[in-house]
């Protein structure tokens, strides 16, 4: 992309902050310019025709076709061949994602709402099937315009109101999103193929880990002066910078709707510490975070804000104690639960379970070693917490679908130009 794509806004609503999904209505008759939308949406196109290019994918856009856009992802209306008219629904995509993955899914299954979105991005209803999600985002439409109409008069029944309109709103989302997974599974699933605009993406889905470009150079196989243009051409932004909005966005997510110290939040948002989040919140919104939550924090479910601590707790002790002998029975016996458990969470805060995540972390690490030492491969298995370079090897094949050693050399012959 040649030119710098615009950025559109962290909140759902211009109107109200702490909105949990906003609604319109857009009619397009002439190609647009891409976007980058840091907050997921959903469009039900209802008239007309044309073409959109997804994070560089081309879709065909017709009267009974939803799109699902989630965080950080380019949108660009390529062609209309009649005016496109459709509804669009703006969200908190981590706030949902969560409720699904906590109270929508009682035996703990493996669900993944981003990827399986990530797949079929796009589904085609039939008349029948349309007519019934219009319906949808008409009781969202009329359930968001009831929320202005609540009384100050009374502030806490103010509270209830919002608090029981919210869960409506909720309900219809999650009824929207669980139709869309359901439609998308029984479609082919498409090629993959690693697109440099997913790059945004990758970053927003793991601000809490220690990203680099010399991680995401191994990832999406660019030198990192490539990923680094690429970002700077695309939005403007330095990569830290990048980073930074993306934190923000989900500081605010997180502002809103829980309860976790700005300690907490650093920890798991990435941030060096409280004072970090502090320095980087105001620079961006121009109000101090525990400002922002006074001002803005909705009433909502504070029923599992301690469990979740301990979820993070446990991840961050996997994330940081990775070259030591973890086992599932003897990280689960420190944390006080059971080894099913242990998984079952690992399965909603990071989308696997304790062995592929701690094998995911140790491959990371390794792939630093390879490409920032000269240590042998033996030597990297060790510190990264393998007992032979054979063991490395396999999982490390698994991964990056390569040997460490061939890696290692791929690497060299791209950062040598060659």
């Amino acid at each position: 992309m040649s030119k710098l794509v615009p950025i559109q806004s962290i909140y759902c609503s211009k109107e109200d902050e702490s909105r949990l999904c906003s609604f319109d209505t857009e009619v397009i008759s002439s190609p647009t310019t891409p976007l980058i939308h840091p907050m997921s949406r959903l469009w039900l196109i209802n008239e007309g025709e044309g073409t959109l290019l997804l994070n560089d994918k081309k879709y065909h856009l017709t009267k009974g076709t939803l799109v699902s856009v989630l965080p950080w992802q380019i949108t660009d209306i390529i062609e209309v061949t009649s005016p496109l008219q459709f509804f669009v629904m703006v969200y908190y995509f981590d706030n949902i994602n969560e409720i699904i993955k906590t109270f929508y899914n009682p035996d703990s299954v493996h669900l993944s709402v981003a990827q399986s979105i990530s797949k079929t991005p796009v589904i085609y209803f039939d008349a029948q099937n349309h007519e019934q999600m219009k319906r949808l985002f008409f009781q969202i439409k009329e359930e968001i315009n009831t929320q202005s109409q609540f009384s100050i008069s009374d502030p806490e029944s103010v509270l209830e109101s919002r608090g029981l309109s919210n869960l409506y709103i909720t309900n219809k989302l999650i009824e929207i999103l669980l139709s869309f997974i359901r439609a998308g599974r029984t479609l082919p699933t498409p090629e993959s193929s690693i697109e440099a605009s997913e790059i945004f993406q990758f970053l927003y889905t793991h601000l809490n880990e220690k990203i680099t470009l010399s991680m995401l150079s191994q990832k999406f196989y660019m030198s990192e002066s490539a990923i680094s243009s690429y970002i700077k051409k695309t939005t403007g932004l330095s990569f830290f910078d990048l980073l930074n909005e993306m934190r923000v966005g989900k500081t605010i997510n997180y502002l809103l709707y829980t309860d976790f110290t700005l300690e907490e939040l650093a920890e798991i948002l990435g941030f060096v510490d409280s004072a970090h989040i502090s320095k980087v919140f105001l620079a961006r919104i121009g109000m101090k975070a525990n400002d922002f939550r006074k001002t803005y924090q909705s009433i909502g479910d504070k029923c599992r804000i301690k469990d979740r601590q301990v979820f993070y707790a446990i991840v961050s002790y996997i994330y940081r104690n990775y070259a030591e002998d973890l086992h599932p029975k003897t990280v689960s016996e420190q944390f006080g639960i059971s080894p099913k458990e242990l998984n079952r969470i690992l399965l909603f805060q990071v989308e696997m379970n304790f062995n592929d995540y701690l094998n995911y972390i140790r491959v990371n690490r390794a792939c630093e070693l390879l490409l920032e030492t000269d240590k042998s491969i033996l030597t990297i298995a060790l510190e990264v917490g393998y007992n032979t370079e054979k063991t490395l090897s396999r999982i490390f094949l698994r991964f990056r679908s390569m040997t460490p050693g061939n890696f290692r050399r791929s690497i060299e012959l791209q950062k040598n130009g060659i």
